[in-house]
């Protein structure tokens, strides 16, 4: 789910989704990520037209992870693309356009923005202008030049194609890269191996959640985990996938503001080197963050957005 920067609050999804699927997930347990991931990072984005309770005029900043698969281009979640400003203003059409998002690779990000409660409740606006230009400003974050979220996306039923690119204003370079799966790469584990297999979810969100807390967030952390199901909220099967959170050898599992973040095959030594993302973390069934989905990312229609996200309009 994607995280409200600094307050740790999901966003409710819209009428055509039953309570209580939540919009994606951080890694709760787990461990400190120790570099093994250098090419996951965190993104933190405004979106105009969205409301923050504490100020009187819309505006409201979120934080998600994503993972770079080459040296400017980074594939998160389709929430944690939707709806991003430009300039601080509304884009022409939601699912892309934006460039109101920043990326860093940071294990341990430096924000050094001023607290949302020195500009509240009637200074929104000055509050995204000193932010963005601080962000801006730091060597440590990179500018999205646009963003694209999957064409057949919908708000209001937003784990059907959970997916978003950012194409970044600057390159990011690297020795490795996240790499996108072959179409259907997923249904080599469907059935009984899938109890062979063993995946590795990374992302920047909270550690512990409930209704009335948090606990962590803002460095990236990874988790080992087990392919339970292919059938993630409400029975869709090949969209929503769903990973364990704990037992059986693993180590935890996702929460807010682990959106969009990669979840890697790791079944032998041989596949976790390939950095083979599966499936991106999308949606949770709780506040408590001890039951999410992840969407997989290995469809034909998946592939081909990401492989020409601008052409696919």
């Amino acid at each position: 789910m994607h995280r409200n920067l600094l307050r740790a609050a999901a966003i409710a999804v819209g009428a055509l989704l039953l309570p209580p699927v939540l919009p994606a997930h951080a890694i709760v347990g787990g461990a400190p990520d120790g570099g093994e991931h250098p090419f996951v990072g965190q993104l933190l984005f405004h979106v105009p037209d969205a409301q923050d309770p504490r100020f009187e005029d819309p505006g409201a900043w979120y934080s998600c992870t994503g993972t770079l698969v080459d040296r400017d281009t980074v594939v998160t979640a389709g929430h944690c693309t939707y709806a991003i400003g430009v300039e601080g203003e509304p884009p022409a059409d939601p699912l892309l356009g934006g460039t109101d998002v920043w990326f860093t690779v940071a294990e341990d990000p430096q924000l050094a923005l001023p607290p949302s409660s020195s500009f509240a409740p009637d200074r929104n606006e000055e509050r995204y202008e000193t932010w963005s230009a601080l962000l801006d400003a730091s060597d440590e974050w990179a500018e999205a030049r646009t963003t694209f979220t999957h064409p057949e996306y919908v708000d209001a039923q937003f784990l059907l194609h959970d997916l978003g690119v950012v194409e970044l204003s600057e390159p990011i370079d690297l020795p490795e890269y996240g790499a996108l799966p072959t179409p259907d790469y997923l249904d080599r584990y469907d059935g009984a191996a899938k109890n062979g297999a063993l995946f590795e979810s990374v992302g920047y969100g909270l550690e512990d959640s409930g209704p009335k807390s948090a606990l962590g967030g803002d460095t990236r952390r990874k988790a080992d985990r087990r392919l339970v199901s292919f059938r993630g909220a409400y029975g869709y099967r090949d969209i929503a996938v769903m990973f364990s959170h704990a037992g059986r050898g693993t180590t935890g599992g996702t929460c807010f503001g682990d959106s969009g973040g990669p979840t890697f095959d790791i079944t032998t030594e041989a596949i976790a080197e390939q950095n083979v993302i599966v499936a991106v973390t999308s949606f949770g069934l709780n506040y408590n963050c001890n039951a999410s989905g992840s969407y997989r990312i290995d469809q034909p229609d998946d592939l081909a957005f990401l492989t020409d996200p601008e052409g696919s309009y």
